[in-house]
């Protein structure tokens, strides 16, 4: 799926990284706790999140994620944008709950991780 579609489907605004729309990604992951990010994502390019500090970039950049969805309407710091430019990493905004964003992205053949559920509760 190209950057630009989650955009649209998500009816996102682009905060930077415009030049990186057409890039190609083929999965996501979703989470406001940045550990279970490191711990567990592999492989995805898209990170779906509410939580808004330098640490999701940082986290993002870590894990060679391009994309980063803020949902239900979070506006993260300039900062925090200046950072993602710098990292290359296109930054949207959304007024989507998590729960919609992913449903929407996840119907339209944007998966998750492949291998082993994250849960650890039984």
């Amino acid at each position: 799926m190209k950057i630009e579609e989650i955009g649209k489907f998500c009816s996102a605004e682009v905060l930077c990284g415009e030049e990186y729309l057409d890039g190609e990604v083929y999965s996501a992951c979703c989470s406001d706790m940045m550990s279970d990010v490191l711990a567990f994502v592999k492989d995805q390019g898209v990170l779906i999140t509410g939580l808004v500090n330098t640490q999701v970039i940082r986290t993002a950049a870590m894990m060679d994620m391009v994309c980063i969805v803020f949902v239900r309407n979070k506006i993260p710091t300039e900062e925090m944008i200046a950072l993602a430019e710098e990292c290359g990493i296109v930054v949207m905004r959304s007024a989507l709950r998590a729960y919609e964003a992913c449903g929407i992205l996840y119907s339209r053949g944007l998966i998750g991780n492949k291998g082993d559920s994250v849960c650890t509760n039984p």
